[in-house]
């Protein structure tokens, strides 16, 4: 008997063991985990194995071996893809996958190219564990009788499990208290509970979210409306309307960080045209991004709405039928025709229904521009065609018009034709920080050509023209290339100051012939819907946002990130530390608990607004349109 029992359990103790032995291994080397004490050590040892124990402990309840060992072997690649979907997410985004990212399928035909630059020939071993458990299946000993375990030892069995579980849990909240009541950041869940329990509190959570709508009703927007109200800041009364009437254009320039401004490779600019142009425009250098997993949309998201885009997924696409009060639906009340220019296909995040919820009268797709082979690299068209084949769009629009345009090019994994290259390449061990600067500066060239065909076809003079990079481009598993280039050793810091990115607003007859000004004010995306609108000449006085007009003199220098990290005028918080902006070294973390509760405060009803769709109960607005 005691033979018999032996036979039935070891094969999924084996599965167990060499599952959690490989989670360990992947998360010291394919995660970028910190780890600051033995403690912190011992639960990410420990974090896999209850997970592991409960989901094999099933097949101690089969009493065919076949069904058995089918169960132990499927589960066991299961397990495995979804560890390594993780890392291949992981390293070009740094950052664990979400239910809600998961179900944006739309995508991944487009995310072909930048997926296999991240898929390596030695990935397979990520999968010897399966290989080696079919194996072993297939050359067990058959002779050796199957019985289920009994009641008695499949109790224990679990008694142990949960214990781990248990102890696992209450090690986590000692050393991170309130872990699973704050769950803006991923990664000190993965550090504390571990992958696979991460992946089912994730379900939990898109799970509470989806009943959030349902249970929500308008009182939850009194304590949200009274804050927002008591944190207005009235607009400049001197930019108030300064540019009314005129024709909005945005670029979203793709990938495009600040340290490449003003920078150099090799003694050749990166960015000539925009270094000349921030001259004669209004140039925000201490503009940060403050998109999640949802990356150019969630910029969007920003611009249009004023909201937090979620720590999860992307509002694009898990609330894209909710009401929203967005910039371009407000300024189609007012007259504007509005419109969206991106040379891709419509339902690449799910564009073509949100825009509808956005307002947007037209959305200019790959169907509306002329894409060849010759004029296409990467991800899609070219921004030199796209530009100049947006401007003779432009030209047929109704006046005034606000387009967005969002640009291609700079995206990764950056490449570009040899006859696009205006600059030659780094040399790092990071190919992809290499060829960044290539692909920013044929981006360079094509907004030059740009500016040039708007004065060619008579709209540059009438029209306002907000540039602003949408998010990162170099994520921090290129950090040791970025050191080589900064030449200073890229901390969380460092890693903070690099999530900046530039605002660049331009207005023929104001800040043209050299009267432009860099405004070094700490702010975000969250900022620009309010200061758009307020250069219009629209009122946001009653509308539901978290942004401050930039140019208002009682504008706050405070930026958050969806993951609770802030930067204020003298302070950055990032990676659970307080740090000063002068010295750039740790400070005491009081000096940082004020900022703390805004960031908490703000993100947790922004995500109120969105997870309960709120704004259908909004009926609070003054007449705006003046």
């Amino acid at each position: 008997m005691n033979r018999l029992k032996k036979a039935n359990i070891v094969l999924p103790v084996i599965a167990v063991v060499m599952l959690w032995i490989k989670t360990y291994i992947v998360y010291k080397t394919s995660f970028n985990i910190k780890i600051e004490n033995f403690m912190q050590e011992l639960i990410l040892f420990i974090n896999p194995l209850s997970f592991l124990l409960f989901i094999f402990g099933l097949s101690l309840f089969f009493k065919s071996r076949k069904a058995r060992n089918r169960y132990i072997l499927i589960t066991s690649f299961l397990i495995s893809f979804i560890l390594y979907a993780n890392v291949a997410f992981y390293r070009f985004f740094t950052d664990f996958l979400t239910l809600p990212v998961l179900f944006q399928t739309s995508n991944f035909g487009d995310l072909g190219d930048s997926a296999a630059t991240e898929i390596k020939w030695f990935d397979f071993i990520y999968f010897i564990d399966v290989i080696l458990l079919f194996l072993l299946i297939k050359f067990q000993q058959r002779n050796v009788e199957m019985k289920p375990i009994n009641k008695v030892n499949r109790r224990a069995y679990f008694l142990v499990a949960a214990a781990i579980l248990f102890l696992n849990i209450g090690l986590a909240e000692t050393e991170r208290p309130q872990l699973l009541t704050r769950t803006f950041d991923r990664e000190m869940l993965v550090k504390n509970i571990g992958t696979y329990n991460y992946h089912l509190y994730d379900i939990f959570l898109q799970s509470k979210s989806s009943a959030q709508r349902a249970m929500a009703d308008g009182s939850e927007l009194v304590d949200i409306d009274n804050y927002i109200k008591a944190n207005y800041v009235r607009p400049n009364k001197d930019m108030f309307g300064i540019a009314e009437n005129k024709n909005l254009i945005v670029v979203s320039l793709e990938s495009l960080q600040n340290f490449v401004i003003n920078n150099h490779v090799y003694g050749q600019e990166v960015t000539p045209f925009l270094n000349e142009l921030i001259k004669d425009s209004y140039y925000f250098d201490e503009f940060y991004h403050q998109t999640g997993q949802g990356k150019t949309s969630d910029s969007e998201f920003l611009l249009e709405n004023s909201l937090y885009p979620l720590s999860r997924g992307a509002v694009f696409f898990t609330h894209s039928g909710n009401e929203y009060d967005a910039l371009a639906e407000k300024l189609g009340e007012k007259g504007y025709f509005t419109s969206t220019m991106h040379a891709n296909n419509k339902s690449f995040w799910n564009r073509d229904i949100m825009y509808q919820s956005l307002g947007y009268d037209y959305f200019y797709s790959a169907v509306d521009y002329e894409i060849t082979p010759e004029n296409s690299v990467g991800w899609g068209m070219k921004d030199g065609p796209f530009l100049d084949q947006s401007v003779e769009i432009m030209k047929t629009m109704k006046k005034p018009f606000y387009t967005k345009m969002i640009t291609l090019t700079n995206h990764h994994p950056f490449k570009l034709d040899e006859e696009d290259k205006f600059i030659q390449e780094y040399d790092s061990k990071s190919g992809t920080l290499n060829r960044y600067f290539t692909t920013v500066r044929y981006m360079d060239e094509a907004v030059k050509e740009f500016f040039q065909k708007l004065k060619d076809e008579g709209i540059y003079e009438n029209s306002i023209i907000v540039m602003y990079g949408d998010h990162y481009g170099i994520s921090e598993n290129h950090n040791e290339a970025m050191a080589q280039y900064l030449g200073k050793e890229v901390t969380p810091f460092v890693s903070a100051q690099l999530q900046r990115v530039p605002l660049i607003i331009h207005i023929p007859g104001v800040t043209d012939h050299g009267k432009g000004k860099t405004i070094s004010k700490v702010s975000g995306q969250i900022d620009l819907k309010p200061t758009l609108l307020h250069l219009l000449g629209v009122n946001t006085k009653n509308d539901i946002q978290f942004g401050e007009d930039l140019f208002s003199p009682n504008h706050h220098d405070f930026a958050v990130f969806r993951d609770g990290s802030f930067i204020t005028k003298d302070y950055i918080f990032t990676d659970n530390t307080c740090y000063s902006k002068d010295t750039e070294e740790p400070v005491e973390e009081a000096l940082c608990e004020p900022y703390k509760e805004k960031s908490r405060v703000e993100l947790d009803y922004s995500d109120k607004i969105i997870y309960g769709d709120l704004l259908r109960f909004y009926e609070n607005r003054d007449e705006q349109i003046q």
